[in-house]
């Protein structure tokens, strides 16, 4: 490889965009992987109708990848009242992220095959614990095969790592989070299909509609047609100027739209409980149309 190339894989955490903080485009991750280096991978797949994506990620993975739990890793179902994935504990994504290989000091990449929600609730989980230089694969699986990305079968069985959290609450932890007292009174980004939104129709929870006040940004219409973020200020006018924080039915994809508006530079919380939790409470205002 020649010195200019080399120049140009500079050491992941050095890097002072803040875009190329929260993705990695394909091409990169494999030039990175070509160049010796050896960030951990994690194939996070799940999608609504199909949560367990265990069985696509052994038919085929990118080199290496590990597979990662949505459901029984990067939520807590023993927690009540805290909608339908409750954030875990800092010790159990501590625990899991050894279980996967994470080191300290390694770069982590994460992807998944579904509109990112996966990759953003791991995201959002290994960073809300304190877990340094993690970032989503922009365009997901599919950036990865179509940028000539061989794929492996089966199961990795890593090393299990060292790497320590630095926060066991992640509701307090080092991404903000809201809930659903303060969610009522601020501005919020509603991240699920407009018809959800709408409270035409609801597949899911007990009650369908929307939080009062809110504004619908399907997570999806923040990406472009091949699944890659759109550019910042794409991102920027979608999202508006006065949102503090975003939602969804149970806190998957509204993660989607937290890590789309950190990639342009804007923070905003994440209401990890979401309609999942908000509806559950006859008390709480519901606002449909």
């Amino acid at each position: 490889m020649g010195r200019a190339k080399r120049r140009d894989l500079v050491r992941w955490h050095d890097r002072r965009v803040t875009r190329e903080h929260v993705l990695i485009g394909a091409t990169e991750l494999a030039q990175r992987l070509k160049a010796g280096e050896q960030p951990t991978i994690l194939d996070v797949r799940w999608q609504l109708a199909a949560p367990d994506g265990r069985a696509a990620y052994e038919r085929g993975h990118i080199p290496g990848a590990v597979y990662v739990s949505l459901e029984g890793e990067l939520s807590d179902h023993s927690v009540a009242g805290q909608g339908r994935h409750p954030l875990p504990s800092g010790r159990d994504v501590e625990a899991a992220a050894r279980r996967w290989g994470l080191r300290t000091g390694t770069p982590v990449v994460v992807y998944d095959d579904w509109n990112r929600a996966g990759s953003a609730r791991a995201w959002w989980v290994l960073t809300a614990a304190g877990i340094a230089d993690v970032r989503i694969l922009d365009g997901g699986l599919a950036a990865w095969t179509a940028a000539g990305g061989a794929l492996q079968t089966g199961v990795v069985t890593p090393e299990p790592g060292d790497v320590t959290v630095a926060h066991d609450d992640l509701y307090a932890g080092a991404r903000r989070t809201l809930t659903a007292a303060q969610a009522a009174g601020v501005p919020l980004l509603d991240a699920r299909a407009p018809e959800r939104f709408r409270g035409d129709v609801e597949p899911v929870d007990p009650v369908a509609g929307h939080i009062p006040g809110a504004r619908n940004v399907p997570s999806t219409s923040l990406l472009a047609d091949d699944g890659t973020f759109l550019p910042d200020a794409d991102l920027i006018r979608l999202a508006g100027d006065d949102a503090v924080g975003a939602y969804c039915g149970s806190g998957v994809t509204a993660a989607v739209v937290v890590a789309a508006l950190a990639a342009a530079g804007r923070d905003l919380a994440l209401y990890p409980g979401s309609w999942s939790q908000w509806c559950c409470d006859p008390t709480r205002p519901v606002e449909r149309g």
